[in-house]
């Protein structure tokens, strides 16, 4: 069985039991409103204001959930596209009890863009974001100037952005990607190297692991995009 066929069992298992669905429902968010409209409204999906992490790409929670564990004073949000993958994690964290983890289902580079409001983001997790190593597939790449562009204007003054990736010709994309968005590259430890899932896996296979934090520019230092 592969792993995209045995993630889907597992999705389905879950989904199956009423408990798990119940739990998942009390943090999946981001569902339209009566006018079929979405809203990404973090502090409405918290019911307060407190610092928000964001993990893109959050998988089963391995690294988020306990990240939230640990930090209570925080918000995380998980996002994830796959359904299977959205159940899988949702029933996890519902399951975890922890107040202040949410789940959404989105696409990354949309939630970024142009969904999440200014200045929203104390920091982001991108943890082992797929290379798409072939040139035909080169559209699916999550990190573009306009996803950049992104992080800063979602980023609150001294943002974070936390990056790992296993390919080290995509990890030194994403590293240039930033820099050339204004980033600045941070000394400090990448909390998420191998809490991650893949991380986990990759460190135990022994592979070389590259990863950065980088700050959010000043509003001075932000390149302009306009015309």
């Amino acid at each position: 069985m592969g792993p995209i066929m045995g993630r889907m069992r597992k999705a389905t298992r879950l989904w199956s039991d009423p408990e798990s669905r119940i739990a998942a429902r009390h943090v999946m968010v981001g569902q339209e409103d009566s006018r079929g409209v979405f809203r990404a409204a973090p502090r409405e999906w918290f019911g307060r204001y407190a610092p928000l992490e964001v993990e893109i790409g959050a998988g089963k929670g391995a690294f988020i959930l306990e990240r939230a564990r640990s930090f209570a004073t925080r918000d995380f949000l998980a996002v994830e596209l796959p359904l299977s993958v959205v159940r899988v994690l949702a029933a996890r964290a519902g399951r975890s009890g922890l107040p202040n983890i949410r789940v959404l289902q989105a696409d990354a580079r949309s939630l970024v863009g142009f969904l999440l409001p200014e200045s929203t983001v104390s920091v982001y997790h991108v943890y082992y974001p797929d290379p798409w190593p072939k040139a035909r597939h080169a559209k699916h790449r999550l990190f573009s100037p306009h996803f950049v562009a992104g992080l800063a204007r979602t980023l609150v003054e001294r943002g974070v952005v936390y990056v790992a990736s296993d390919v080290k010709p995509w990890a030194e994309h994403i590293f240039s990607a930033l820099e050339l968005g204004g980033f600045v590259a941070e000394s400090e430890q990448v909390p998420g190297i191998v809490a991650a899932g893949f991380g986990r896996k990759y460190a135990a296979q022994g592979r070389p692991l590259f990863a950065r934090a980088f700050r959010r520019p000043s509003a001075a230092r932000r390149p302009s995009h306009g015309p």
